[in-house]
């Protein structure tokens, strides 16, 4: 089974926050299954920024690219953001994510409860 992992699996870990060692643990269990998306990366990439982050970027893109695969929305999905962000209630990045796994055919491993809703049509694991 392949999973996407949402930014919050990530952002746990860079910025060493409470469930840090859960998400090692997921991320290290899941060999070959890792998935983000580019919205994740990018949001990754200005947060660590932004806080003036700059080696834990660099350490993040040496340890997690060799080890996932990156995924983009194809340009003609894009439109699709709009409906699952009206019909489930969540906003661009949830639904981004959400059409990313969709069309990968991809688990949604998040600790944000704002996939519980999508988690009816599409396999969400929420810890």
């Amino acid at each position: 089974m392949a999973f996407l992992f949402d930014t919050n699996v990530f952002l746990e870990i860079l910025l060493d926050q409470d469930k840090k060692e859960v998400c090692k643990k997921l991320l290290f269990d899941n060999p070959g299954n890792i998935y983000l998306s580019d919205f994740s990366l990018h949001s990754i990439g200005v947060i660590l920024l932004k806080q003036k982050k700059l080696r834990t970027f660099d350490q993040f893109l040496n340890d997690v690219l060799p080890n996932a695969t990156i995924l983009s929305l194809p340009n003609g999905k894009y439109s699709e953001i709009i409906g699952i962000a009206s019909k489930y209630k969540m906003d661009f990045d949830d639904s981004y994510q959400a059409l990313i796994a969709i069309e990968f055919e991809l688990v949604i491993k998040t600790m944000d409860k704002d996939f519980t809703q999508i988690s009816k049509v599409i396999p969400v694991e929420i810890f």
